[in-house]
């Protein structure tokens, strides 16, 4: 199970670094392209730290997962929109899992039972996906540096971003605290809301 949930976070961690290169991209910066990074292979993305030593070290130990997978590289300047550019880009990331989730919570939210049939243990990893893809979304969100909420904080609020950049290194433990404190209780929130309250995980 632990090596099921480590797999599907790498994916889903895939597929938002693709959303942020795939916006770029149609927004007018082909750097994540020229640099092959555009592209949903996995192997592309992966940092050996990051996407494999640490988390899986981790998760096998400890049970939770701490990892990151190697940002997909853009120019802001080079973006047609100059003005909102980086802020559509930075939310691409969030928003292609929480779409993602959307989309699987559905299907199981209405074809559950057709599910079952064909496979007992399917709405079960399917309802983890979606679990995870919400978990991403909203830690992505936090607007603490290096995380796309903080990109986005900046060009909404780019007084008060100004503070939390002076937290520095400080901002990434502030951003764990908040995803196994705070976080949790907000994706099963949500997570119940997209396939219903019937549905236990």
């Amino acid at each position: 199970m632990k090596f099921f949930i480590y797999i599907v976070i790498v994916l889903s961690a895939v597929i938002h670094e693709y959303a942020h290169g795939w916006t770029a991209y149609q927004l007018g910066d082909s750097t994540a392209k020229e640099e092959g990074r555009l592209t949903l292979n996995p192997l592309a993305h992966m940092d050996l730290w990051g996407t494999v030593v640490v988390p899986l070290f981790l998760l096998f130990t400890s049970g939770i997962f701490i990892g990151w997978a190697k940002p997909v590289p853009y120019n802001p300047y080079r973006l047609r929109d100059l003005k909102y550019g980086s802020l559509k880009v930075a939310l691409s990331g969030p928003m292609t899992n929480l779409l993602l989730a959307v989309v699987l919570g559905l299907i199981l939210r209405f074809g559950g039972r057709i599910l079952t049939n064909y496979n007992y243990n399917l709405p079960f990893f399917l309802g983890f996906v979606i679990y995870i893809n919400i978990f991403l979304a909203l830690f992505n969100l936090l607007p603490f540096s290096p995380l796309d909420g903080s990109k986005i904080f900046a060009d909404l609020f780019p007084q008060q971003w100004f503070h939390f950049m002076k937290l520095g290194i400080i901002g990434v433990f502030i951003a764990l605290i908040f995803a196994f404190t705070f976080l949790p209780p907000v994706a099963n929130f949500v997570f119940r809301l997209i396939v219903g309250q019937n549905f236990i995980l």
